[in-house]
Order: structure tokens, then sequence, then C-alpha cells
């Protein structure tokens, strides 16, 4: 997996350019301010970085970076997962907007900077020139370590996170047992005022409407009667009356013939008033409207109006209330349970120890084989005797990163003490120190592309030599790309790109080219200090040239860095 190109257009102060990668160990040289670092500003940008308005080069209406990659089985994988055809070649395009604003493509296809970060992580390994600053930060040290050890923390963080949520609960509960003891007993009270009623869902309208028909016995018994005598009543009731009409035309139609429709229609009536008087005659006899169901169902309407004015209901909310409360009492029933919340906070706590002894345990078998890669690095970067240690300091609390803190301890001379990394007198040293994790931890990882942003500053002499070697070494079987300011550095190189700044009347501009044979020992000769033509500066460059990059001269003066073992513990 490795870089294969990139295009920038309209990007900062660069109008146009492009960068085929090879593998092997690239530089990038040039003059302070020619825009080295704008080319790793815009490999981050396309790996999902943060886009700025600065990015687009003035007058521009847009920036555009487009990076041509080829991924490993692993990351080609994960594309495909994500809904990415596969392709032998791999294209990102991002545009930014001059306010700020961004598109990406990868293939023609829209990704979001979420999937960029994804692809960067396992495409690029990036050390900028102030890595050394990370070094006195508590996370980033013990970050270092676990990524050596293989750790994943997410179990142990995720395991504290609970812990600590039920230990919460616990001191809440605890806190609150008064209160909440009180609104307990007040639940008990009122639920059981409302089971004296135990009042049914949609019971409230069909009381009222029995309560309505007995209250209304009497009237309605009368009604009915009344009704029926109507009807029934010998000669002069409905019934007979309606008799005598139809059978009256009935036997008159054969001579009116008009007759007969009429008959016909005092017949239907006729048998329907007889309909209705059968069952108006069953319902006196079967109806009850006892007048001591009226006394219950009045009772039980004023118990019903009385508790909704005692809890300030609706008479119709009463169902609904009681099956709230209860719901009320079963949690705080729980709350009140202090044995089961300790319970639940001993067996979290259990669990979160577990993962964090297993972390402990990865820590400290990774840490003397970090600490003696690292040593083994300083020597030959001018610090030779020098000593590396990772130590484990216990902590009195436990953390959601573990029971113990990770400290980086250094003596930078034979005989003296190990210090605190942050202790460290020169900038120097810790530039030598920082690029010496950065080359022992780089070999650890996956990704074959890996950048080195002035990562060598503070360095120069026989040691800048070493640092050469050291990232020719690594690109034996990486692409390693390091932007650079020593030359020794730049000697050692199998690719060499330079960054110019142009100027004209309106407007200043980067561009970069490859550079090799003459044009390159001028280069280097720039880089040495002296004037780029005289005969002594481009002698030393062409010397330079020659032991950096000659076979033999490379081998006898090459420190061996070794690939450390990789602690193989894993946290269950």
């Amino acid at each position: 997996m490795s870089l294969g190109r990139i295009h920038l257009r309209d990007f900062v102060i660069v109008k146009e350019l492009e960068i085929e990668f090879s593998k092997g160990f690239t530089v990038l040289t040039g003059e302070t301010g020619a825009g080295k670092s704008i080319l790793i500003d815009a490999l981050q940008l396309a790996l999902g970085s943060r886009s700025e308005t600065g990015f687009v080069r003035e007058g521009a209406s847009k920036a555009e970076v487009c990076v041509e990659f080829s991924p490993n089985a692993a990351l080609e994988q994960w594309l495909i997962e994500s809904g990415f055809d596969g392709q032998d070649e791999w294209l990102i395009k991002r545009v930014i907007e001059p306010q700020g604003k961004s598109k990406a493509w990868l293939n023609g296809s829209p990704i979001t900077t979420g999937q960029l970060k994804g692809i960067g992580e396992q495409l690029l390994d990036i050390h900028g020139q102030h890595a050394w600053q990370s070094l006195t930060k508590a996370e980033a040290i013990r970050g270092l370590l676990d990524a050596y050890a293989g750790v994943d923390t997410s179990p142990l963080k995720a395991s504290w996170d609970l812990w600590k949520a039920n230990l919460n609960t616990l001191k809440d509960a605890q806190a609150a047992q008064s209160t909440r003891q009180e609104a307990h007993e007040r639940l008990l009270w009122q639920i059981a005022e409302l089971e004296k009623l135990s009042p049914a869902l949609d019971e409230w309208p069909d009381l009222n409407a029995q309560h309505q028909r007995l209250s209304n016995a009497q009237s309605l018994l009368e009604a009915a009667q009344s009704a029926l005598n109507a009807l029934q009543n010998d000669e002069r009731g409905a019934l007979s009356l309606l008799f005598k009409a139809q059978e009256t035309l009935s036997s008159s139609a054969h001579i009116e013939p008009e007759f007969a429709p009429w008959s016909e229609v005092l017949a239907g009536s006729l048998a329907q008033a007889q309909d209705a008087a059968h069952s108006i005659n069953a319902w006196l006899k079967s109806v009850d409207l006892d007048p001591e169901g009226l006394g219950e169902l009045d009772a039980r309407l004023s118990l019903w109006m009385g508790l909704a004015r005692r809890f300030k209901k609706n008479p119709e909310e009463l169902h609904t209330t009681l099956l709230d409360w209860r719901q009320q009492l079963a949690e705080l029933s729980d709350a009140l349970d202090l044995e089961l919340l300790q319970k639940k906070v001993a067996e979290q706590y259990a669990v979160y120890l577990k993962e964090a002894k297993a972390v402990s345990l990865s820590r400290a078998k990774a840490a003397p084989a970090l600490a003696k890669a690292i040593t083994l690095a300083m020597q030959g970067l001018g610090m030779q005797g020098g000593v590396f240690e990772v130590e484990l300091q216990s902590l009195a609390l436990e953390s959601s990163h573990g029971l113990e803190d990770v400290a980086f301890l250094v003596a930078a001379h034979p005989g003296s003490t190990p210090k605190p990394v942050s202790k460290v007198a020169s900038g120097g040293e810790l530039s030598r120190i920082a690029l010496a994790i950065a080359v022992t931890t780089s070999q650890l990882g996956n990704t074959e592309t890996l950048i080195f942003d002035e990562v060598d500053s503070g360095v120069g002499g026989a040691v800048a030599h070493t640092v050469g070697r050291l990232l020719k070494q690594l690109g034996v079987d990486r692409q390693v790309l390091a932007v650079t300011h020593l030359p020794q550095v730049a000697a050692c190189a199998d690719q060499h790109w330079v960054v110019s700044k142009t100027r004209d009347a309106n407007c200043t501009w980067s561009s970069v080219h490859q550079v090799d044979g003459v044009a390159r020992e001028v280069e280097v000769s720039r880089m040495l200090g002296g004037e780029a033509s005289s005969e002594a500066s481009m002698a030393h460059a062409k010397e330079m040239l020659h032991h950096s990059t000659h076979p033999a001269a490379l081998a006898a003066k090459t420190p061996s860095v070794k690939k450390p073992n990789k602690a193989k513990s894993k946290t269950p």
C-alpha cells in the first residue's frame, strides 16, 4: 500500500503541481518558506483533516487536491465494505471553496470526511516537526505504549464508565434515601386509596349512563305503560283503529283501485305497531330498575368524585393515574433497594478490575521491549550510552485508563540518572529522542507510507547522516517521505524533489520539480550553506551524495534498527 501521485491546483500558494511518488526514501527540500509543508497539509486534507478558508489560493474560485494510492488487501476490503467498487488504483479528490466548505470523492463516488480519515489511518503514518511535544503529555505517552503492546483500551473505558454510572446511582440513592422513603410511603397511601375504588378503563362514562337511567326509573316505567295502553286499549287503541281502517279500505278496493295501495300502507303500519307493542310489553316484564341499585351507584359515583377532587384529577383519569403510581412505586422500590445497588456496583467494579489488570499485564510485558528498542535507536542518533526507560507508576486511585500512569525516562549520557523526558535540557536531545521513538514505533504498524515532516530539526553533523541512513533503511520495505532542511538527510534519498517559490509583480507561487545528477548536487550544495556554484561546495555535495548512496558505505555506517517484538498479550 503506498502513495502513487498527488496533484494540487490553486492550493494555498500553489497554482498547479503534480508529484509521482516512488517506493523507497523520498525527500522534499527547498528554501525556508518555499512551501515544503504545504504538500503535507494537502495530503492530510485529502485524508480527512478540516478544511479552512486559507487553503484556496488568492483570486481562485476553488482549490483541488487529488491523491492516487494503491491499498493493501485489508484497506481494499474495508473500502469495498464501505460501498466503493474495487479498483487497481484509487483516486481521492477533494475540492475546497473559498468559504472553507469542501466536497470529496473516491473514484468518482461521494465520500465523507469520516471515511477519508479511516483511509488515512490505514494509509499514512505522519510524524510532525513538533513530535517531541507529545512526549510531555501523559495521554500521548500512554497511547504509544498501548499501541506498541497491541492493547485495545476501549473495553477498559466502557467498564469504567458503567462502574462509575452504577456508583453514582448508589450515591444518589443514599443521599436521597429519606426523601425517597417519604415519596415511597406517600405513593403507598395514594395507591391504597385508589384501590378502594379500583377504577376500570372506560368505566366512568358507563356509570353515568347507568345512574341517569336508574334515577329516572319511575318515569320510564310510566312512559312504557302509557305507550302500551295507547296501542292496545280495546276498541279505542291504536292497533284496533289501524286494523279497522285497513280492513275498510281493503274491502272496497275492488270498487276503487286507488284504495289498494293505501290499504297496503296501513297493513305495514299495523305490523310495525304490533312489533312495537310486543317489544314494550317484553321490556316491562324484564326490566329491573331496582332503587337499591341506584343507591349503590350513588355511593360509587360519590367515592369516584371525592377521589378525583382529593388528587386533583379529572374523574376519567383515575384509571391511568393508578397505573402510573404503581409504576412509580416499582421504580422507587428498586431505588430504595440499596443492597441491590451495592451488588451491582461490586459486580461492575470486578469487571473493570479484570480489564484493568489485563491491560496492566500487557503494559508490563511491553514496557521493557519498547525501552530496549528506543535505547538501541538512540545509540545511532548521537546519544551513545544513553538509556531510555518506560516506567509504570501505580495510581493511588483507579482511573479510566487503568491502574497506572506511564512515564518516559531518559539518561542522555552514560552514568546519568534517567529523568522524565520533559526534564531533558536541550531541544536537540528532545528531537532525537522523538525521532528514535518515531523510527521504532513506525516499524510496528501496517502502514507502508511513512511521512516525516522536519522531525530532524535540532540535529546536525554526524547525527544528521545517521538520521538520513535510518530513514533510507526504513525505505527498504516501506515508502518513506521526509521534509528536511538537512543536506545529510537529503543525500540519502532515493528520490529528491525541490520546492521553490516564484514571484512576479502580481503574485507568489510555489512549484516543485525532481532533481537528479548535477541538479541534485546543486541543491545539496545550497543546503550545505555555501555558494551553490562554488567548486568547493559542489565537490562537498558530490562527495556526500556518493557516500550516502553507495551501498557499501551505507551498509558500513547505518546502525542496525531491528523491528521490536510486539507484545502478544491481549485484553480479554
